[in-house]
């Protein structure tokens, strides 16, 4: 408790956040809770020595109280108007977010008879793009979003509604538009952002290179092609094009370097707080997202101490970020980001020195970076595996090779695209340079597909529980001490807990194996039946089906879900309305 106080508090109020939302205590329960954790905290003022022991307990209960209320208030569902399946709205856009092969997908704030309610509008690309100058009616149509049929599917009507958004809407057809006179700052921001996008879209050099432009320095991704991000994702380096802690490093280290040479040496201070400045100014302009805001608050937290002349303390850090955004808004620890981003970085403080005593010692200063790299891709990747594996089942075996080569020319990379952008935004073109640009990073989207193709690194379909990742953690947690010190008994340690890994593994493999079922699926009209007997799975489909989207949606969650790799489809013909299995009917209508 007295070496790291915030960050013990900041994991009792996350267990209080993980209960309520698990079980959602009623609120006069939740004031019991609080009460009782006031009275305990009155331990720290009485002086009576019994009592007075359990004065860190008491700030632990009252801790989780407040994780408990603050996700109770976040999560109560606003007032929502009565809507038709098709209806005339007003509405503005909030956010642009990734297109499909037909649409353009936004986040929108609508009305109906002045009654405001989220949700998800998905728009033909034959339409124009919309913006924030405008207010927008049109006749949509608008369902309510439904929950997952099944618990293998990604529950994505609960992901939407943690952002209170409980609507898809679909526009058919063209729309009216108003300019706006009410603008906020930040949608101000936002427009100059989309503006900037939309410049670097008539750059002078290759699609993928501007594609890749916008992802790198002004986080959007909506445009990029489905085979880029396949790259990305299957060699292991899909962080590199998420605006994250490493980036924002590089531009506040620029930054510095860039002061550093305009400011006399005895104004460090000065320096760091401007720099400060700016990168959450940068934050501000490529629309904050939830990476970026943690990132700028871990660095602003760490150079404070610095500049308060204080010896920087990481975790202290990661601390004041995690509770800066948990009690604005809870529902972000159950972003996947949210948890990748801290669970990496307690990674680096946990296993990066250990790991660094087995590398070669340094010699200067590249050899040192080098040295580093090498390290701390080891460290954050070693601690996000479990995670990874959890929430997207899949592993790339070269991706440790990947990001040693590619992270270092990476980061030359984002310097040059923040060049790129700052031109492009100035209207500056040099073509010599816009042709030496395109063409590194065409060879960067060509080394990272060559990673990408190597297939048989790559794994799919790799089930992974709760306890399973509870168990892993573990064996993170002591694998520092048998790095440390490879002793018989730390290394005993570790095998323990490996043991109880295996075993866990075997026996839901075990169950799944013994588990029979006959299941009815859907893939918006289409209807796929799964028969599972033992470690086979057959899936009933008709001829016309679309394969490839039911494959990955319904066939691969389905699979990995209940620990099955045999398995077979069955076509029926269009004319079959109904089928028996088992002696139960199944509509194919």
């Amino acid at each position: 408790m007295h070496k790291q106080p915030l960050l013990i508090l900041c994991i009792c109020f996350i267990l209080g956040i993980l209960l309520q939302d698990f079980v959602s205590l009623k609120l006069r329960y939740i004031y019991m809770l609080l009460g009782f954790s006031f009275v305990m905290l009155g331990f720290y003022v009485i002086k009576n020595f019994y009592l007075h022991r359990f004065r860190h307990i008491s700030l632990f209960i009252l801790f989780f109280s407040l994780g408990i209320i603050a996700h109770f208030l976040n999560s109560k569902k606003p007032p929502l108007p009565d809507l038709k399946s098709k209806e005339n709205i007003v509405f503005k856009i909030t956010k642009k977010l990734n297109s499909n092969e037909k649409n353009r997908r936004y986040e929108i704030v609508a009305w109906k008879e002045k009654q405001p309610f989220l949700s998800v509008l998905s728009v033909p690309k034959s339409e124009a793009d919309l913006n924030f100058l405008h207010y927008y009616k049109a006749e949509a149509y608008i369902n309510p979003l439904q929950k997952s049929y099944s618990d293998f599917q990604f529950d994505y009507a609960k992901y939407l509604s943690r952002k209170d958004i409980y609507f898809q809407a679909y526009l058919p057809n063209s729309f009216r538009s108003g300019l706006r006179n009410d603008l906020s700052f930040s949608e101000k921001i936002r427009q100059k952002r989309l503006e900037s996008l939309a410049k670097i879209d008539r750059a002078n050099f290759s699609k993928r290179a501007r594609e890749f432009t916008k992802g790198i320095i002004l986080a959007d991704r909506t445009e990029m092609d489905a085979e880029t991000v396949q790259d990305f994702t299957k060699s292991g380096l899909m962080h590199v094009l998420a605006i994250s802690g490493s980036h924002m490093a590089i531009i506040f280290w620029l930054i510095l370097l860039i002061l550093k040479s305009l400011f006399p040496p005895g104004y460090r201070n000065h320096k760091i707080i401007i720099s400060l400045i700016l990168i959450w100014a940068f934050a501000v302009f490529i629309d904050y997202g939830s990476s970026v805001v943690r990132s700028c608050i871990m660095i602003s937290a760490y150079y404070i101490s610095v500049v308060l002349q204080r010896k920087p303390d990481l975790l202290h850090a990661m601390a004041v970020a995690a509770f800066s955004i948990l009690i604005l808004d809870t529902n972000q620890f159950f972003d996947v980001g949210f948890q990748l981003s801290f669970v990496a970085v307690f990674g680096i403080f946990w296993l990066n020195q250990p790991i660094l005593k087995y590398l070669p010692k340094p010699k200067n200063n590249f050899q040192n970076f080098m040295v580093n790299v090498v390290s701390i891709s080891f460290a954050a990747q070693i601690a996000t595996l479990p995670l990874v594996i959890y929430y997207f089942h899949q592993y790339s075996g070269i991706s440790i090779i990947a990001n040693l080569i590619v992270i270092p020319f990476s980061e030359i990379m984002i310097v040059f695209s923040l060049l790129m952008t700052v031109l492009i935004e100035f209207s500056l073109h040099l073509e010599w340079l816009d042709q030496i640009y395109d063409a590194a990073v065409t060879g960067t989207l060509k080394t990272i597909h060559f990673f990408a193709d190597i297939d048989v690194a790559f794994f799919k379909m790799i089930p992974m529980t709760l306890p399973e990742v509870f168990v892993s953690f573990l064996v993170v947690w002591f694998l520092r001490f048998a790095i440390n010190n490879f002793t018989l008994k730390n290394v005993l340690r570790i095998s323990y807990f490996l043991l109880i890994f295996i075993v866990l593994r075997f026996l839901i493999n075990y169950k799944a194996l013994h588990t029979n079922e006959v299941l009815e699926h859907s893939y918006y009209k289409e209807k796929i039946i799964s028969v599972k007997k033992r470690d086979k799975v057959q899936f009933v489909m008709k001829i016309n089906a679309n394969y490839p989207k039911i494959e990955k949606f319904v066939i691969e969650p389905y699979l990995t879900s209940r620990r099955a790799q045999n398995f077979e489809i069955i076509i029926i013909s269009d004319e079959v309305e109904k089928i028996v299995i088992n002696g139960e009917n199944f509509d194919f209508k």
